[in-house]
C-alpha cells in the first residue's frame, strides 16, 4: 500500500498508524493511539504524518483497489456518503448540512465514497470531502469566515463547490483511470433522483440500479408522443405525450398489490429459517417498464420518445402501498431477482460505515486540515481492507457473515 512512499520514515509511520487503529480501543485519534502503541507512541510523529506529510492518498487508494478487486470480484460499485459530526466550526468544510448519520441537519462533514463490491464483502477505495457552498469563494452564498478559513484548512484553490452525485461520477472516472472496470453502479435516492446523474453514468455506458423517491415522474411503457395540429403559422409544434407524467408510487399503485411477487435476496445474521440456519431476506416487489421524465432527459433523448427503463418497487405483504423505489437501465430481459439483488446491495456500503466508524475509527480524525482528513479515511479504508481480508482467509467454519 506504502510503495509510493518516497520515504522510508513515511512508510515507519504510515505502518504504526495502521497499527494504531487496528488495536483495541474506544478512541482513534492520534492521542489516545499513541497513548496505547508503546515505544512507537510518538504523538508528534503520528500527528505530523498523517495532516502535513505531502503523501498522496490517490496513489495509496489506487494500490488498494487494485488488491482488492481480486478478492472482491466485485460485481457492482456503491456510491454513498456519510456525516463526521463535528462540535466547532474549524475543521475543513464543515458546515450545518443534512446527514443520514444524524437523521437531521446539523453540523458535521460529508464525505463521498466509492465501495468494491459482491454479495460476499466490499471495500471503500475512493473519497470525496464535500465543499458546501458557504465555503466556496466563488458561489453566491460563500460565508467570510468560512472563505478565510480556506488557507488555514490547507484547501486547494482550485476546489469549490460540486455536488454530491458530480464527485460520485468524478470518482467512478478516476477508478476506470486505475483500470477497474465495473459496468454496474448501485446508489440511493440522494444519486437517483438527479437526472444528471443517471444520465452521466449512460453516457459511460454504466449501468445501474439507484433509488429514486416517491415523486419522481414517469410516463408508461406503452405512451407514445403525438404532433398537435399544425395551425400554419409559426414553427410546426413539437410531439408530446397526450397525458402529463405520473408520479411512480401512482404508476405502481395501478398496477395493483397482485403484481408484486416474492423475492428472497439474500440470508442475514440473524438466526431464523434460511438454509444455513439464518434470516432469510425476503419481500415482495413489482417491476414495471417505464419512461422516466422531466427536463434533462427530454432535452438528452434521441427523438421525441422518452427511453424506457425499469421501475421497481418493494410492496411489502403487510403494507397498503410500496414503501421503496429504484430505476434501473438493465436490459428489458433482466429477471426480478436480479433487479431486487442488485437494488438491495447496498447493504454492504452500510456495513462498510459500520464496521469503519465503531471498530476503527473513521470519524475520529481531530485535525482540521483538508489533507488530513484525506490521509485518514484512506488509512481506515486500508485497515477496513485488511480485516476483510482477514476473514477471507479464515476457514469456512470460522468466519462469520460479512
Amino acid at each position: 500500500m506504502f510503495e509510493s512512499f518516497s520515504r522510508a520514515d513515511q512508510r515507519r509511520w504510515g505502518q504504526v498508524y495502521l497499527r494504531g487503529l487496528l488495536l483495541d480501543g474506544r478512541r482513534k485519534s492520534v492521542e489516545p493511539m499513541a497513548a496505547r502503541l508503546g515505544e512507537d507512541g510518538n504523538r508528534q510523529a503520528l500527528a505530523n504524518f498523517i495532516t502535513t506529510s505531502p503523501w498522496e492518498a490517490v496513489h495509496v487508494r489506487a494500490r488498494l483497489a487494485w488488491r482488492m478487486q481480486h478478492v472482491i470480484k466485485p460485481t457492482a460499485l456503491i456510491v454513498d456518503d456519510t456525516g463526521f459530526l463535528k462540535d466547532g466550526d474549524a475543521s475543513a468544510c464543515v458546515a450545518r448540512q443534512y446527514t443520514g448519520t444524524a437523521g437531521k441537519v446539523t453540523n458535521c462533514q460529508a464525505g463521498v465514497s466509492l465501495h468494491l463490491a459482491s454479495d460476499a464483502a466490499s471495500a471503500a477505495i475512493d473519497w470525496r470531502l464535500f465543499v458546501p457552498e458557504s465555503w466556496d469563494p466563488a458561489s453566491p452564498k460563500a460565508d467570510p469566515a468560512k472563505v478565510t478559513r480556506r488557507r488555514k484548512c490547507g484547501i486547494p484553490e482550485e476546489v469549490g463547490h460540486v455536488e454530491k452525485w458530480q464527485l460520485a461520477l468524478d470518482m467512478i472516472d478516476e477508478t476506470r483511470s486505475w483500470g477497474i472496470e465495473v459496468p454496474l453502479v448501485v446508489a440511493d435516492g440522494g444519486y437517483g433522483d438527479a437526472a444528471a446523474f443517471r444520465l452521466g453514468l449512460e453516457e459511460r455506458a454504466v449501468d445501474y440500479v439507484v433509488g429514486i423517491s416517491t415523486t419522481t415522474t414517469a410516463q408508461p411503457e406503452q405512451a407514445r408522443p403525438y404532433a398537435p395540429p399544425y395551425g400554419g403559422r409559426g414553427p410546426r409544434p413539437q410531439p408530446v405525450y397526450p397525458e402529463p407524467a405520473q408520479a411512480v408510487k401512482k404508476l405502481v399503485i395501478e398496477a395493483g398489490k397482485r403484481a408484486a411477487k416474492p423475492v428472497q435476496w439474500r440470508e442475514g445474521s440473524r438466526p431464523g429459517s434460511g438454509r444455513s440456519g439464518l434470516k432469510r431476506m425476503y419481500s415482495r416487489f413489482v417491476a414495471l417498464r417505464i419512461r422516466p421524465a422531466g427536463r434533462e432527459i427530454r432535452k438528452r433523448a434521441d427523438g421525441p420518445e422518452l427511453p424506457v427503463r425499469w421501475l421497481l418497487a418493494e410492496w411489502p405483504a403487510t403494507e397498503s402501498e410500496p414503501v421503496q423505489f429504484w430505476l434501473s437501465n438493465l436490459p428489458a430481459d433482466t429477471p426480478l431477482a436480479t433487479l431486487v439483488r442488485t437494488a438491495k446491495l447496498r447493504w454492504r456500503i452500510e456495513h462498510d460505515y459500520r464496521e469503519m466508524k465503531q471498530a476503527l475509527g473513521l470519524a475520529h480524525f481531530e485535525g482540521r486540515t483538508w489533507r488530513g482528513w484525506h490521509h485518514h479515511v484512506t488509512l481506515v479504508s486500508v485497515a477496513h481492507a485488511f480485516c476483510t481480508l482477514q476473514r477471507f482467509t479464515r476457514s469456512p467454519k470460522e468466519t462469520a457473515p460479512a
